[in-house]
């Protein structure tokens, strides 16, 4: 059975009294405990400084009407109880730091004490989550005797008209609008709208969610970031569950999901509780859920809508009440037509549905996420990196131009942005370095139906020779980045008839830089580096 936990001011005047006349008159606190159906494990009361003596003469009466009852006097300091601010800002930092266990304990906010204004907080606190609890209102006997504890209830209140702690609640749903964004200022006004009412769908709503958009959009990192958010206001605090649909097949994805018992198939030797179980009072992502057979689609939707699900080989359902949010690159609704997907399952999660849109889509958003992926490259390196202005400008013109597919989306401009700190000497990411890593980026958006590729020419009908070919048993000591780099740099040669035009392309930048041009003599000497020269690479 879960602790019950009270969480109240200290009246400085309906609690106060010292005589022994005190236990004729009505405190509000002290009647807490004196109620034979409200049981209290713990009460943590708030006192200003000036009020101690009456706050542990409070706690002492408290103990003596129920024993087992831990009363924590918790000390908050405030110059005008009655602003909204002050008031607000002192709760919501105690609430921030209070360690809460909704899975052990369940909390009641006293808003019978304190001024109105601090009655007004706590239900603003519980509102939103940052208290997980409810309100708790005592009130005095009735009668002419009015002796005895009085009554407590479960009560509701409307606070519309506060606008100066709407504004605050504004803030803190702003707040969370960034955390879902990991911190990062995006600019794209389509994304923007779609993170802040996937904010507002996240924190009021267990329902499913479904998140579509292509490969690397991000879909995987905002479930995860409506997980944290969801965690932090006390909504869940169960495991964050992830899993690819597409790698699960036969009766391994049925295990995976549900589980199975010991004999059910060939090789299942132990019990195996399943991932649905593991996300029991957490998240589960279903990444690419179209890939699901549609026999684990129809026990999927049997465990969202009923909470409960058969395990393979079991004869007894089990139960996991988790909240779901799934993911997929492909339109579910010509899967349904296709006959590979359930519409009765579609329709179960298609309340919230929200297409992220590819990084081609949101050019203006490249170079804040570039900046945060620098940061985070950087932090992984141990080590600060910078771009020079001129390297910034020129990776920034080429990642925001239309001819820039971004096939991976947020992948490649991960991948793209490690591979730039990786290899920057001192942590300073010059332009030769940016020009190969744009080189390198072309060549990996080639469409892979063009009948030309970097090492055999233009034309299949063309045979060029290979690195192997060209430098024998070196090839085999190249680094990645050194061939691909080479790579890149054959192939513009193979393109122009003479090395000062593959010279000019391949150093279209930095050659306005300098004060003598030689083009060809700075290709002759890359070329010679691999110990290879012009005719070599253009044979």
């Amino acid at each position: 059975m879960k602790k019950t936990v009270v969480i109240g001011f200290l009246g400085t005047q309906l609690d106060s009294g010292q005589s022994s006349a005190r236990w004729e008159k009505w405190r509000p606190t002290v009647s807490l405990a004196q109620h034979d159906d409200l049981a209290i494990d713990r009460l943590e009361l708030f006192h200003d400084r000036r009020a101690s003596t009456l706050a542990q003469l409070v706690r002492d009466d408290f103990i003596q009407q129920s024993p087992n009852t831990q009363v924590n006097l918790v000390e908050m300091n405030l110059a005008n109880p009655w602003d909204f601010g002050e008031v607000y800002t002192a709760l919501y930092d105690w609430a921030a730091t209070y360690p809460f266990d909704p899975s052990r304990e369940t909390y009641q906010a006293h808003i019978t004490t304190g001024t109105h204004v601090a009655q007004i907080c706590l239900f603003l606190l519980v509102e939103a989550r940052f208290l997980p609890g409810v309100l708790l209102q005592s009130a005095p006997p009735r009668g002419r005797q009015g002796r005895g504890p009085g009554s407590h209830e479960i009560i509701d209140l409307d606070l519309s008209r506060y606008d100066a702690i709407n504004q605050r609640l504004h803030v803190a749903q702003q707040d969370a609008v960034s955390f879902l964004k990991s911190g990062i200022a995006t600019r794209n006004t389509r994304f923007n709208t779609l993170i802040e009412e996937v904010e507002r769908v996240a924190v009021q709503s267990k329902a499913p969610m479904l998140l579509t958009g292509p490969t690397g959009a991000g879909k995987s990192m905002l479930a995860r970031r409506v997980y944290e958010l969801k965690k932090s206001r006390h909504q869940i605090d169960g495991d964050f569950v992830e899993v690819n649909c597409a790698t699960l097949r036969g009766d391994g994805a049925g295990s995976t999901l549900f589980g199975h018992k010991k004999g059910a198939f060939t090789g299942a030797i132990t019990d195996r509780p399943g991932l649905l179980r593991s996300a029991h009072r957490g998240l589960l992502f279903l990444d690419e859920i179209g890939e699901l057979g549609l026999d684990e689609q129809a026990m999927l939707l049997k465990a969202v809508e009923e909470k409960r699900f058969l395990p393979m080989g079991s004869d007894r359902e089990v139960q996991s009440n988790f909240q779901l949010i799934a993911g997929t690159n492909k339109d579910l609704r010509l899967e349904i037509e296709a006959g590979r997907f359930r519409e009765d399952l579609f329709a179960r999660i298609n309340l919230w549905t929200y297409t992220l849109p590819g990084l081609a889509q949101r050019r203006e958003d490249i170079e804040p996420n570039m900046d945060h992926q620098l940061a985070q490259a950087a932090q992984e390196l141990g080590k600060q990196v910078r771009f020079t202005t001129e390297a910034r400008t020129a990776y920034l013109r080429f990642a925001t131009d239309a001819d820039a597919s971004w096939r991976g989306n947020f992948r490649d401009l991960s991948a793209s942005i490690t591979r730039l700190a990786t290899l920057a000497d001192h942590g300073r990411i010059g332009i030769a370095l940016v020009q190969a890593e744009l080189q390198r980026l072309r060549w990996q958006w080639q469409p892979q139906t063009n009948p030309g590729n970097l090492e055999t020419g233009t034309s299949l009908n063309i045979t060029r020779p290979s690195l192997e070919d060209l430098l024998g048993a070196k090839a085999s000591t190249l680094d990645t980045f050194d061939r691909v780099q080479l790579q890149a740099v054959i192939a513009v040669c193979r393109q122009h008839a003479s090395i000062s035009d593959a010279g000019r392309e391949l150093f279209n930048v930095s050659r306005t830089q300098r004060s003598v041009i030689n083009d060809a003599d700075r290709l002759r000497k890359y070329l010679l580096k691999f110990g290879l020269d012009w005719d070599a690479v253009r044979h």
